[in-house]
C-alpha cells in the first residue's frame, strides 16, 4: 500500500470514529410528539358548541407546550371540523385512527357525532373524552369512551327540583328531534314521573326550524305552569323570541345547552328572566373564594377572554377539562400507551374542573352528579345564579 492510499485510510477511519463518538455524546434525539385527535363542529347548526371547543383545544395545546410539553414530549393538535354533520365526524374518526395514528381523541362535539363514531374507536381501542352530552353516551359504560358535559338527566333533574321549588305541578316539554333532545326527552318524561310532575304538552321540534310558534301556541292554551326547553344549536333562542311575541307568561327554561352568553345574543332581550342549569363557569367570578371551582374557572376565562377576545363559554369549559384531564392522565400513566392512559382517565378522583369535580370509576365514565349544576337566571343581560 502506498503512503497516499494508507493516509486517506487513517483519515477515513478517523472521520467514522468521530462521527461515531459525536452521535454517543450528542443529546438524544426529541421524542416525537403526543398527538391529540380531534373532532368539532366549529361550523354548522351546532357551531356555538364546536367554534369555542377548537378555539379551546388550540390555546391549551399552545399553553402546554410553552409549559415544556407533557413528559418532555410535545402535544400536536389534529383537529377537524365536522361541520355538525355525523356522517363527517365517522370519516373524521376513522382518518384520525387509520391515518393520523393519534394518541386519544377529543369530541364529537354532539351526541349524534359521538355516537356514530363509537363503534370505530371502541374496535381501534383508543381512549376518547367525548365533548357532548346525553346520557346514551357512557350508559351503558364503553370501556374507552367518557364525556365532560353533564347528562341530560341532570340537567333534567336540576330543572324539575327548581320547578317544584316554585309551586310548579304540570309543565310543557318542547325538545328538538336531535340526539341531545331525543335523549333529555326521555329523561325528563321519566324523571317528571317519579317526582310527581305531569308534562300536560309534549311538543317537539327539528333542529334546523326557524319558527316554533305553532308549539307555544298550544302550550299557551295548555295548563301547563311552566315550559322546558330540552335542546341545542340556535333553535331555543329562536324558542325564547318565539315565546315574547306570543306573550306567554308561565315561566320558560332552558338546558345547559344554552349555557353561553351567546345564547343571550342571539334570543336579546327575549332571554331576561329565563332559568337554565349550568356549570359553575358563568358565574365564575362570583362564586364565593372557597369554592373549588373559582380559581380554574377564572384562570380559563381569563385565558380564553384574553387570547379571543370574545366572551367565555361552558362548552369550551368541557374542552378545557377535556385537555387538562387527558394530560394529568398521560402523566400518571407515565407515557401514552393507551390501555394506561384509559385506566387512569377511569382513576380520575376529585379532579377540579371549570365543569365541577370530576371523580370517574369503571361504572361512571362522566363522573358528575347534580351538585355540578347551578341554576341561573338571566337578568339585564347577564347569568345570575338563583337559589
Amino acid at each position: 500500500m502506498t503512503k497516499a492510499i494508507k493516509a486517506r485510510s487513517i483519515l477515513r477511519h478517523l472521520v467514522i470514529v468521530a462521527g461515531a463518538c459525536t452521535l454517543l455524546h450528542a443529546p438524544a434525539q426529541a421524542e416525537a410528539p403526543i398527538k391529540i385527535g380531534a373532532v368539532v363542529s366549529a361550523t354548522g347548526p351546532a357551531s356555538f358548541l364546536g367554534d369555542p371547543e377548537g378555539k379551546t383545544l388550540r390555546l391549551y395545546v399552545d399553553r402546554i407546550n410553552a409549559a415544556g410539553g407533557v413528559l418532555g414530549r410535545k402535544l400536536e393538535l389534529v383537529l377537524y371540523d365536522d361541520a355538525s354533520d355525523a356522517n363527517k365526524a365517522n370519516s373524521f374518526a376513522r382518518r384520525l385512527v387509520m391515518q393520523d395514528e393519534v394518541d386519544a381523541i377529543i369530541g364529537p362535539s354532539t351526541t349524534g357525532s359521538t355516537m356514530a363514531i363509537a363503534p370505530q374507536v371502541e374496535g381501534a381501542k383508543i381512549p376518547m373524552i367525548s365533548l357532548a352530552a346525553a346520557s346514551v353516551i357512557v350508559e351503558p359504560v364503553r370501556p374507552w369512551i367518557f364525556k365532560m358535559p353533564h347528562s341530560d338527566r341532570m340537567a333534567a333533574q336540576k330543572i324539575l327540583g327548581d320547578m317544584k321549588s316554585r309551586g310548579v305541578k304540570q309543565f310543557a316539554l318542547l325538545s328538538d328531534t336531535g340526539g341531545f333532545g331525543k335523549s333529555g326527552r326521555t329523561e325528563t318524561l321519566k324523571l317528571a314521573e317519579s317526582m310527581g310532575l305531569k308534562v300536560v304538552e309534549d311538543q317537539q321540534y327539528g333542529e334546523k326550524d326557524t319558527d316554533m310558534t305553532p308549539q307555544l301556541t298550544k302550550i299557551k292554551s295548555s295548563p301547563a305552569q311552566a315550559i322546558m326547553i330540552f335542546g341545542t344549536g340556535q333553535a331555543p333562542a329562536i324558542i325564547a323570541r318565539n315565546y315574547q311575541q306570543l306573550a306567554i307568561k308561565q315561566p320558560l327554561y332552558t338546558t345547559h345547552g344554552q349555557a353561553s352568553q351567546e345564547f343571550i345574543r342571539i334570543a336579546g332581550d327575549a332571554a331576561e328572566g329565563i332559568r337554565l342549569a349550568t356549570p359553575a363557569l358563568l358565574i365564575a367570578k362570583a362564586l364565593p373564594d372557597g369554592d373549588k371551582q373559582k380559581a380554574v374557572s377564572v384562570s380559563y376565562q381569563s385565558a380564553f377572554e384574553s387570547e379571543y377576545k370574545t366572551d367565555v363559554s361552558s362548552f369550551g369549559g368541557y374542552a378545557h377539562d377535556a385537555i387538562l384531564m387527558l394530560v394529568d392522565a398521560m402523566k400518571r400513566a407515565g407515557g401514552t400507551n393507551k390501555e394506561k392512559v384509559r385506566a387512569e382517565i377511569e382513576k380520575s378522583n376529585g379532579f377540579v374542573g371549570v365543569s365541577g369535580v370530576y371523580t370517574m370509576s369503571a361504572t361512571d365514565h362522566m363522573g358528575l352528579d347534580v351538585s355540578a349544576f347551578r341554576m341561573v337566571e338571566v337578568q339585564r343581560g347577564a347569568f345570575k345564579e338563583v337559589k
